[in-house]
């Protein structure tokens, strides 16, 4: 039988990378048309940094790189993005789309605490400490 307890470390890693994934998307869409939105943000509007900051920090999530700064700016874009775009239109996260932010922004809070695990570029250039006797 798998000991689940030993499988986290993981499971953390992939987690970073789904949601790297999720998120870079909305930056490919909006700075790259691609995939193709309906609506293309102005060039240095606040939607156009949101998507330089999604592609740009899903990327780096994507290959946990920097995995903890960059998840703790992506946090605070995320609570920006429901504070400003979705919490206006209405109470009740369910009736303002605004599900998806919030949930954003909890696991990048996340990630920001527990770090990129095994499976990312921080790990692989974290320095090997010797044990001490």
């Amino acid at each position: 039988m798998i000991d689940i307890d030993s499988l986290r470390p993981q499971f953390l890693s992939i987690l970073r990378i789904a949601s790297a994934l999720t998120l870079f998307q909305y930056g490919s869409g909006k700075l790259l048309g691609f995939p193709a939105l309906e609506r293309i943000p102005a060039t240095f509007s606040l939607p156009w940094f949101a998507g330089v900051l999604e592609l740009i920090g899903g990327a780096l999530l994507l290959a946990g790189l920097f995995t903890r700064p960059a998840a703790f700016v992506l946090s605070g874009l995320m609570a920006f993005a429901y504070w400003i775009g979705h919490a206006p239109n209405s109470f009740f996260p369910v009736l303002n789309g605004g599900n998806l932010a919030i949930v954003y922004c909890f696991v990048f809070l996340y990630l920001f605490a527990a770090g990129p695990g095994p499976w990312s570029l921080d790990a692989y250039r974290k320095p090997v400490v010797p044990a001490t006797a």
